[in-house]
């Protein structure tokens, strides 16, 4: 593992945990050069999905993409990472079959569906950025569905 401060390859490994109820491992790592101490996290590769964009092009999952979005909606949020890795693992177990495509509909979906569930705001966020709200009324609308 690189050391991400001076970019030497020489690190030692000073303590490893389960974390994500047995889903990943977290090391807690020493640079053998500068001394740095950081952590890293290891996780079994399950999303070998396609995910089918509207237009119709395709790409391959990346978890990274789909937590960088949900973090921006929770921001400032009483939100927690493991809330956050919780969401995306549940949604991970349900489209991960070797081969599939999911479309990012459903991705979309899926997120708003368990924001909101999480959090009413952070919802509403990513549903304004993910619908593309064109004006106030169809915010309006949004929020009305919300509070019934």
């Amino acid at each position: 593992m690189m050391c991400p401060k001076c970019n030497n390859q020489e690190t030692c490994v000073l303590d490893s945990r389960e974390t994500d109820g047995h889903k990943s491992v977290r090391r807690r790592r020493e640079c053998e050069k500068c001394k740095m101490r950081f952590t890293t996290f290891e996780r079994m590769e399950s999303n070998n999905f396609i995910v089918v964009k509207k237009d119709g092009t395709r790409e391959s999952y990346n978890r990274e993409k789909v937590e960088r979005g949900i973090w921006k909606a929770c921001e400032k949020r009483k939100v927690t990472q493991e809330q956050i890795t919780k969401i995306i693992n549940q949604m991970e177990e349900k489209w991960a079959t070797p081969g599939r495509e999911v479309s990012s509909r459903d991705i979309g979906e899926g997120i708003m569906d368990a924001l909101r569930e999480l959090d009413d705001v952070a919802y509403i966020r990513f549903a304004s950025v993910y619908r593309q709200f064109k004006d106030i009324d169809s915010f309006k609308k949004e929020l009305q569905k919300l509070s019934k």
